[in-house]
């Protein structure tokens, strides 16, 4: 048995009820298989998250991030993990700002003061082929029962303005709508609510995983998607389960700020590593 077996530490953070297991591969292997993703992601028998995300290396920034949803299928892109492990490398190293490399490009990560972090998910992706989409289309309202947008960060996004979000049925319409055909690669799926100048309630279905108490990338979908429709202006305040984000659709891209929480670090055990098949 190798010892990178023996061995794999992970730590436990959440972004506003969003959770990951972060597991720190700069000067190891990772020693991950997709079953024994899918074995930690168990919330009876393994820690239980939305995504886990592996820290690696980088030559030309600080680190390079990759991404797994609970169902073992990698994501370009997770913003409230990219924010959380933000946190935990300006610690680490005492800056004020980092670079971050990930499927979905360069990332930038900032101190916003009082314990918030900001990160930058680039640019959003506003063209159909990008997202993308199965065939050409405006994917400011899409022909879907709803007229829902499209927008991609990294990841496919579909949401939806609706007067109450509180009454929607987010799990049935969710799971159905994730694997619409008009999303060759599945959909995240958001359902949003203007409750103020700038400021919407959000609820989400994130692809591969399910229902999320928030998700990053997805509020920067939909804060894209709300000023394209001119529902707010570019700075926008989001409510979701598990609390508030802000996002500032800016020329260098989509800023987003919030809070991170590191809950606990630990080793998984030669037994569990043993118990997947």
């Amino acid at each position: 048995m190798t010892q990178e077996r023996h061995t794999i530490n992970f730590e436990k953070m959440h972004g506003l009820g969003n959770d990951f297991v972060v597991i720190d591969a700069r000067d190891r292997e990772s020693g991950l298989s997709e079953s024994l993703i899918k074995a930690i992601a168990d919330r009876h028998f393994g820690v239980g998250f939305d995504q886990l995300a592996v820290i690696e290396a980088a030559t030309n920034a600080d680190a390079h991030l990759v991404f797994y949803n609970a169902d073992g299928s990698t994501s370009a892109a997770c913003g409230n993990a990219t924010r959380c492990i933000g946190r935990k490398l300006l610690d680490e190293c005492g800056a004020e700002a980092l670079t971050l490399t990930t499927a979905r490009g360069t990332l930038y990560a900032r101190e916003s003061g009082n314990g918030l972090v900001s990160v930058n998910m680039g640019h959003p992706q506003l063209n159909w082929d990008e997202i993308p989409l199965a065939r050409e289309m405006d994917t400011l309202e899409l022909p879907i029962e709803g007229a829902p947008t499209a927008t991609g960060m990294g990841n496919p996004h579909c949401t939806f303005f609706v007067e109450d979000v509180e009454a929607v049925d987010l799990e049935g319409l969710g799971s159905k709508l994730e694997h619409h055909p008009l999303y060759p690669e599945r959909t995240n799926v958001q359902f949003a609510s203007l409750v103020g100048e700038n400021h919407l309630r959000m609820r989400v279905w994130e692809r591969g995983v399910g229902v999320t108490l928030a998700s990053g990338s997805s509020s920067c979908a939909t804060a894209v998607a709300a000023a394209r429709r001119g529902l707010t202006g570019r700075q926008v305040q989001i409510d979701l389960d598990g609390g508030t984000l802000h996002i500032d659709w800016a020329e260098d891209g989509v800023w987003m700020t919030g809070a991170t929480m590191h809950v606990f670090s630990g080793t998984f055990t030669l037994d569990f590593v043993d118990s997947v098949k």
